[in-house]
């Protein structure tokens, strides 16, 4: 159906006469309110695309009590995994007749804690909250929105939660290192927040389960999520190590892409061929990671699954009691690895 501009909006009474049902059965189709045989679903879904309806979210909302916004807080958004999350959040969403608020917490425990324990500037139905620093035991709520953690937290069951299973991960991308051959690995990040620590514990794990050491000399930490800082760091271990007439690593482990790049610099600004000298393995599957030369082998968490987990969680939380199940829920996304040049041994 062709609709002329100039001719009214569509309204659900439009929807309800065409598809033959009544304005409540339509308002259940569209808003999900009560089970609706599928044959009517599909004459009510069927007219709505007929006339053109578009239903009114601000309306539907303010009949809910909802403002119609939640708060999606990251470290920064010039970072392609978050990047990338934002728009998957932004799509779950919108499914559910939410907008979304961009706040960055600049990487920092007090951003994260402000974020967390300010006042917001305005209603919120809920908020979905990146963490690199604050556990969950650290965080003090003052009010009852609805809040969703991500990142990887230790599960502690206070706050709602949604990650992935970071130590399997990182046992996941040893395993594979040690499976092309690698016998020195290097893990660049190691031991710098709860993150990598988690990611880098599941490394040592898959390391020693096949036999290889854990050498101190090749544990790295960094100082920040950069390229730059895994080119430093790299740069300065091979530089240690050829001072100190010890082997360069003939494998890496970088705890995100980001830092897997600065470490496929560094190792070809020291003449190591990767992977024939140097195997590298990144987290994150980041865009840019077919880009690199080689491109870059990783660990991909399922964002689109993280994004519904989180908005499904601050629905479930909405109205309930501070005691209910949905404001402690612990939810995993899967993940895969992703094997590709920088690994690429015969």
């Amino acid at each position: 159906m062709v609709k002329d501009r100039r001719s009214p909006r569509p309204r659900l009474t439009d929807v309800a006469e065409r598809a033959g049902v009544s304005m409540k059965t339509v308002s259940n189709v569209v808003g999900g309110y009560a089970p609706v045989s599928d044959r009517t679903r599909e004459k009510v879904l069927a007219a709505i695309a007929e006339t053109g309806y578009r239903p009114n979210l601000s309306a539907r909302n303010l009949a809910r009590g909802r403002s119609g916004t939640i708060l999606l807080a990251v470290p920064r958004l010039e970072l392609p995994y978050f990047a990338s999350l934002a728009g998957h959040i932004v799509t779950a969403a919108a499914t559910r007749g939410w907008t979304v608020l961009l706040h960055q917490t600049d990487g920092t425990a007090e951003g994260e804690r402000a974020v967390l324990e300010e006042e917001p500037s305005q209603r919120l139905d809920g908020m979905i909250v990146s963490t690199q620093h604050l556990r969950a035991v650290e965080v003090h709520r003052t009010d009852a929105v609805p809040l969703v953690l991500l990142g990887d937290l230790e599960p502690h069951g206070a706050i709602a939660h949604v990650g992935i299973d970071n130590w399997a991960a990182g046992r996941a991308a040893a395993v594979h290192l040690a499976g092309v051959g690698c016998r020195r690995v290097a893990m660049i990040g190691a031991g710098i927040g709860t993150t990598r620590r988690d990611r880098t514990a599941g490394v040592a794990a898959g390391l020693r389960e096949a036999g290889l050491p854990v050498l101190p000399e090749l544990l790295r930490p960094i100082a920040a999520n950069t390229g730059e800082e895994g080119e430093r760091v790299v740069t300065e271990m091979l530089a240690e190590l050829r001072a100190a007439g010890a082997p360069p690593p003939d494998g890496v482990f970088a705890v995100t892409d980001w830092v897997a790049m600065g470490a496929l610099r560094a190792l070809h600004r020291s003449g190591l061929a990767v992977p024939a000298d140097v195997a590298v393995i990144g987290f994150d599957d980041i865009p840019y990671a077919t880009s690199s030369l080689p491109t870059l082998s990783t660990i991909a968490a399922d964002r689109a699954c993280i994004a519904d987990h989180a908005v499904a969680l601050l629905e479930e939380q909405q109205g309930s009691a501070m005691d209910s199940p949905a404001r402690t829920a612990q939810r995993f996304a899967p993940f895969a690895l992703v094997p590709r040049e920088s690994t690429a041994r015969p």
